[in-house]
């Protein structure tokens, strides 16, 4: 098996990573269910819940998701009728865009 890919994350993305593990911390606590409880609810393992509280970037950003879901955590301030309007226009809005990005070959002459 080949040795997994270090990656470095951005202080900003490590915060919003705990911070997120935080909150679903707080939740689950409040909604008085065990860490056990959850991950069976989730469908995933306990050890993978404890590493979503901690913040690890590693964990599927559904699962992550899906258990912020259970616990009745916001992740947008709209509800599921207005996330279905929004991701239609953005959808919309990305037919409209160009199917792929390519670097410009032009060189630009900018000495005036």
């Amino acid at each position: 098996m080949p040795k997994p890919h270090v990656r470095t994350y951005s202080r900003h993305s490590l915060y919003a990573l705990e911070l997120m593990g935080n909150l679903i911390r707080e939740g689950r606590i409040t909604a008085k269910l065990t860490t056990t409880e959850l991950a069976e609810r989730a469908g995933i393992s306990r050890s993978l819940l404890q590493r979503i509280e901690k913040g690890d970037p590693g964990c599927a950003i559904g699962v992550v998701f899906e258990v912020a879901t259970i616990i009745g955590l916001p992740l947008f301030s709209e509800d599921t009728k207005s996330l279905a309007v929004r991701l239609d226009y953005s959808k919309e809005k990305q037919s409209l865009l160009p199917k792929a990005v390519r670097r410009s070959n032009r060189v630009v002459k900018d000495d005036f």
